[in-house]
């Protein structure tokens, strides 16, 4: 079983979508065909079934666990910024988070995605404790919050453990340039590439998020797997109602034109929170150019139902909703039965929260379109590795088309420099 895509009817006309059509097909041939602005960057439309045909590098993943059983890890530090990090974060938050204490599971310090000095005061007073291995995620080695991040760790670890301190170091970044590589060969550390062809928020998939998820227990094949079918149906599909994620490029863009600019992603299983981010960024930073994109943002229901439920029921009709949803959770329980009935519950006891659940997601569905609001609903059949997988590859290739509908390069972000280059000045730098 597929992703699937549910979409609202009665929103948009049919002659609205036929002016819509031309254009998203021009989208998807512009990325399929690799000749769209910001075309060299491009290589991970085709990484998933690439690198699981790759047998070496695909074997050096799975000796990973091999060669660090050979010295004390208890704990792993990850330091990246945006997409150095998030899609990692992503997908090990929501096959884990169930697991409430760190029993069967390896704790995880990420660093390196903001420059808060409590935090990090707190989390050097974490480390003294521990016996940590370091994953340091970066193309240059001379992003800001990255790279104070390792000058911090770096330092702790070659005072701390100095006879094995390269051993604890992995360094993802460029294959021959950087300051970053050439401290990893300086050093030894052990080092993985970050394909030239693939930006950050598109590298979930490569070295930069495989190498540290393999470390965390979760498989690296079966994520490869969902994303390559995913990337099958994807290319095969050129018609506009046959291909998932050129439909939902489509919709979102025949929202706009009905004054709706903003997309609000929204799921009813927590797990999912930090998917949701990775997607905010994917889509802010690939759309948001010219004084064009939609912009994203994120709920998580049923806990923002009671903050933000009033206003997108009843506020301004300014937003669609994207809402992802599990078919069969991974683990469901049963509400007791209890005599007294104080709490009137007895309409649902003995049912599983999972059917509660379910009746909830629909009911907000329901009141959201009779409330005028258009609500997607993309639904997974588990949560497991191959269906991120999917999930995954399905927003890439979505936001390359969604992107080139608006006629911008999905692949730059411009607008990000501002900020660096004002720092930098006010730091001293230039």
């Amino acid at each position: 079983m597929n992703l699937n895509v549910n979409i609202p009817n009665n929103f948009i006309t049919t002659e609205e979508w036929n002016q819509l059509e031309p254009y998203a097909i021009h989208a998807y041939k512009l990325l399929t065909e690799k000749s769209g602005e910001g075309k060299e960057f491009t290589g991970w439309i085709h990484l998933p079934e690439l690198t699981l045909n790759n047998k070496n590098w695909m074997n050096s993943l799975f000796q990973l666990k091999k060669l660090y059983s050979e010295i004390n890890i208890d704990s792993l530090v990850i330091i990246g910024i945006g997409g150095s990090y998030m899609g990692t974060k992503a997908i090990h938050f929501a096959l884990t988070s169930h697991l409430i204490t760190q029993e069967n599971s390896i704790p995880v310090l990420y660093l390196g995605h903001h420059i808060e000095p409590t935090y990090y005061y707190h989390a050097l007073r974490w480390l003294e404790s521990r016996h940590p291995l370091v994953i340091v995620i970066s193309k240059s080695g001379t992003t800001t919050e990255p790279a104070i991040a390792f000058r911090f760790i770096r330092k702790w670890i070659e005072e701390t453990f100095p006879h094995e301190s390269a051993r604890r170091i992995i360094a993802i970044t460029d294959a021959r340039k950087g300051s970053l590589r050439k401290l990893a060969d300086e050093k030894g550390y052990t080092s993985f590439a970050i394909p030239d062809d693939v930006g950050g928020r598109f590298s979930v998939l490569t070295s930069v998020g495989l190498v540290p998820l393999t470390l965390l227990g979760i498989n690296p094949e079966a994520l490869l797997e969902g994303a390559m079918d995913m990337q099958k149906i994807c290319l095969e599909r050129s018609q506009l109602n046959k291909n998932p994620a050129l439909l939902y490029a489509t919709w979102r863009h025949a929202f706009l034109s009905r004054g709706r600019p903003i997309e609000v992603w929204t799921t009813f299983y927590p797990q999912l929170y930090y998917l949701g981010e990775w997607w905010k960024q994917l889509f802010g930073e690939s759309e948001g150019k010219q004084g064009k994109g939609i912009f994203p943002t994120t709920l998580t229901y049923t806990t923002d139902l009671h903050s933000m439920g009033q206003y997108i029921q009843d506020g301004s009709r300014i937003m669609f909703e994207t809402m992802i949803s599990i078919e069969t959770p991974s683990h469901d329980v049963t509400i007791p039965c209890l005599p007294d009935n104080l709490d009137d519950l007895h309409y649902i006891e003995g049912k599983n929260l999972s059917y509660v659940n379910q009746k909830a997601e629909d009911g907000t569905i329901m009141a959201h379109v009779d409330g005028n609001v258009p609500v997607i609903r993309i639904s997974i059949p588990e949560l497991n590795e191959y269906h991120l997988g999917q999930l995954i590859y399905f927003f890439e290739f979505a936001c390359g088309i969604s992107s080139y509908m608006f006629n911008v390069n999905p692949f730059d972000q411009p607008g990000v420099e501002a900020y660096k280059n004002n720092m930098f000045r006010l730091l001293g730098k230039i």
